[in-house]
Order: structure tokens, then C-alpha cells, then sequence
């Protein structure tokens, strides 16, 4: 029988002048059983038992046999709660209001035309966002950030959190009023949400200049970069040949290029060596990464290697381009994959289910769930250097219990939802 913390109740007296003068129930810890129990590295085999202390630490995984009683019994699959490693709560109030399937320049143009809301609005609807993810599993985010606008939110949040200061600036001569700017907006975060890791990171390859990339070398020494990469297929044509539609955004908003000099290869060849200072990386979207970039990649240094996550935000590529990321060819390379659903600018809902389900219905063959539940879990934990709390169902971490039902077998379905349950 389970006894690492004694009997599953104890009675303790209130004391005199109290309401009630007869022993009360004290919980030391839960237990929980489902028809699977994912643990962060696999489904493992039934009949197993998850315990947890009153608080949600996780005790230890045991077979029923040994678990005793009151057991909470769910239909349908446990798994840590989920790592949403790229989001922008701060867009939240752009929901429905940036037209799908319109392609990457023109979406852009439509964000930087349409960000600005008043306070209470944008508020209200990072609530309503932070609500959402908390309430569908995630514990865990990794957040981009241009302004201070998350940070009330973010004070009495109940998720971890990993706000990334973002420096754009495709003008050489203001890449330094450009980090100076951001370095405001971080300085707003380190002391107002202390507790919270804090980093600065560039936009995309076609928003930040050769110079301002070098001062962000410097700026994210030895922190993680996410940067939106290979979003679309005018970002390698700008860099390869000074060409696409990305001249068409300059032009609309009066951004001089003529400083440019295009590299004559793919934009993730040309952004990933101005970072030298000991990095880790998460590559977000990669929906016209090619087989050359990554044997690019592979040739680069092992420590890079170890510490480099491609982002999959599914729904997003769907909403923006209709594409989805050759996530084949990523596998088969070995890379580690990470999972995020972007903004409500660029998405239905924030719901890393709902971003499982596309990558498994949409792929041929069809991916295993376990794999796909390790990249929303234990990967994006590591992403965000948060392995060491969340992630995975080990002694010692606290990384809530989310519930999937609606599964046939171990495969998602339309009915699949998940939802927190600890």
C-alpha cells in the first residue's frame, strides 16, 4: 500500500472558540488514475496511479495495486499541463478582427495598423486570453512583448511566464534608438514582474537590421532567442535576392532599404550566425524552412544543436498562409519540436490542444500522440528553461494535470477537448 506520506487523511481538532469543535479531514495528497497517464516522456502501461500532495506536487507514479483508496478515476488521458511556447497576449484584442488566409505581408500591415485600442479594452481581452489558456491546460508561456501592456495581467497570473522584450528595426542608423526603446519596456517587466524570466529578442529576419542584430548579440548574451523565422516564402526571396513581397511593407511605410544588401542565401543562414554569446534558440513557424537550412543547422556547433526548438504553430500557418510547416522533415532530422498557438491576430483560440489535433489530422503519416504530447510538455518545458518545475510528472515538480477526453484509442478526434482538472 502507498505510505510515503502516511494514511490519505488525517484528523486534526479545531481548536477552543472555533465553529466547529469535532476533528476535521486534513488531505495530504491526491491520487489520480485515467485510461492512459502520459508522463512527459511516454504513455505508460495500465494500471497506474499519479500522486500528488495537497498543493499538486507530484509524489510518484505506482501501480494501482499499491496506490490504496480514494482514487479519482478519469475517462481519458493525463498529461502535464501543456507549455504554449509562443504567444502574443498583448494582440489578444485583435481577435476576429484581422481577415484570414491573406498571406504574411499583407496580415503584418494589418497588425501594425490595427494594435493600437484603448487600455481597458486591450485589458479585458488579455483577461479573457490568460483565462483561456489556464482553463484548457497551459501552464507555461513564453510571451512576446513590444509594450508594457501584459504586465497588470501578468502580476496576479496563475501561469509561468517568459516575456520576451521584442526589438524590431530594419534601418541600420536607429538600431540603437531601436534597443534603447525596448530596453524601457524591459526594465518595466524586471521590476514589475521580478519573478518572471525576462530576455530581449528579435522580431523576424525581415524587421531587424544587420546592426541591431549584432547589438542583440550582445543585448541576449547567454539568454533564448525566439524569432519568427521563414514565416513565408517572400522572407527567403528578400534575403536571396532582394525581392518579394516585403518590398511592397517598406514601401507602405516608408522604410528606407536601400542599405540592404541581400545575402544571396535563405534568411535562417543569414540570422542564426550573428548570435555567438552562448544562446539557445527557439525558431518559430518555419513554414518555408528547406532541407539545405537544416543541414545548415546540423553543421553548426553541437551545443547550438542541443539547444535549438522549432516552434510549430499549426493554426496560425493555417489562418495566415494555409500552410502548414514541413514538420516530416524537421522529424526526420531530429530536431526538437515545440508547440505554440501565436495570437488571437492570428488564431481561433489559444488552445494547444486544438493545435495537436491540426499536426495530427493534417499529417501524413499521422504522427503519435505521445510524440506530439512531449513537444506541448517536457520540450517546451526545456524550451523555456522551466523543465526543472513543469513539464513532466517527477518528484518534486508542480506541473498541473490536464484531462484529454474524446480520444479513439490514441488518436484525436473533432470531440477531443482537454481541460485542467489540478
Amino acid at each position: 500500500m502507498f505510505r510515503t506520506f502516511g494514511p490519505h487523511k488525517t484528523q486534526s481538532r479545531c481548536k477552543a472558540g472555533d465553529k466547529f469543535t469535532i476533528y476535521q479531514p486534513i488531505i495530504l495528497y491526491r491520487k489520480f488514475t485515467g485510461d492512459y497517464i502520459f508522463n512527459g516522456y511516454e504513455i505508460l502501461p495500465a494500471p497506474v496511479v499519479l500522486i500528488t500532495d495537497a498543493a499538486g506536487t507530484i509524489i510518484e507514479t505506482v501501480n494501482e495495486q499499491d496506490a490504496g483508496e480514494e482514487i479519482e478515476r478519469f475517462r481519458g488521458l493525463l498529461t502535464p499541463g501543456f507549455i504554449n511556447a509562443h504567444c502574443h497576449l498583448e494582440l489578444s484584442h485583435l481577435k476576429g478582427t484581422i481577415p484570414e488566409k491573406t498571406g504574411l505581408v499583407k496580415f503584418v500591415q494589418q497588425v501594425m495598423g490595427n494594435r493600437v485600442a484603448a487600455s481597458e479594452l486591450k485589458l479585458d481581452a488579455m483577461l479573457k486570453a490568460e483565462t483561456e489558456m489556464y482553463e484548457g491546460g497551459i501552464v507555461a508561456v513564453g510571451d512576446i512583448c513590444n509594450t508594457s501592456d501584459s504586465i497588470e495581467v501578468k502580476q496576479k497570473s496563475k501561469l509561468l511566464w517568459h516575456n520576451f522584450i521584442e526589438v524590431s528595426g530594419f534601418v541600420d542608423a536607429l538600431a540603437q534608438e531601436r534597443l534603447t526603446n525596448a530596453k524601457l519596456v524591459y526594465e518595466q517587466f524586471k521590476f514589475l514582474v521580478a519573478d518572471q524570466k525576462t530576455s530581449f529578442t528579435p522580431h523576424s529576419p525581415y524587421s531587424v537590421s544587420k546592426t541591431l542584430f549584432q547589438l542583440l548579440n550582445d543585448a541576449s548574451a547567454g539568454e533564448i532567442i525566439s524569432i519568427h523565422n521563414q514565416e513565408c516564402a517572400a522572407e527567403n526571396e528578400l534575403y536571396q535576392n532582394k525581392s518579394g513581397g516585403f518590398l511592397e511593407l517598406y514601401n507602405n511605410f516608408g522604410i528606407d532599404i536601400s542599405s540592404f544588401k541581400p545575402a544571396g542565401k535563405s534568411s535562417f543562414k543569414s540570422w542564426l550566425p550573428f548570435f555567438t554569446l552562448g544562446q539557445s534558440f527557439i525558431s518559430v513557424h518555419n513554414t518555408f524552412i528547406g532541407e539545405n537550412d537544416i543541414d545548415f543547422f546540423k553543421s553548426y556547433p553541437k551545443p547550438v544543436n542541443r539547444l535549438f526548438y522549432f516552434c510549430i504553430c499549426a493554426n496560425a500557418n493555417q489562418y495566415i498562409e494555409q500552410m502548414m510547416p514541413p514538420i516530416e522533415l524537421l522529424m526526420k532530422n531530429n530536431s526538437s519540436l515545440v508547440i505554440g498557438t501565436d495570437s488571437y491576430a492570428s488564431n481561433w483560440q489559444l488552445n494547444i490542444l486544438e493545435e495537436i489535433k491540426t499536426i495530427q489530422g493534417g499529417t501524413n503519416p499521422v504522427i503519435a500522440l505521445d510524440k506530439l504530447l512531449q513537444w506541448a510538455t517536457l520540450n517546451g518545458a526545456k524550451a523555456l528553461k522551466l523543465d526543472h518545475l513543469v513539464g513532466s510528472f517527477e518528484k518534486g515538480k508542480k506541473p498541473g494535470i490536464v484531462l484529454i477526453d474524446g480520444l479513439d484509442g490514441l488518436q484525436t478526434t473533432e470531440q477531443s477537448v482537454a481541460k485542467r482538472i489540478f
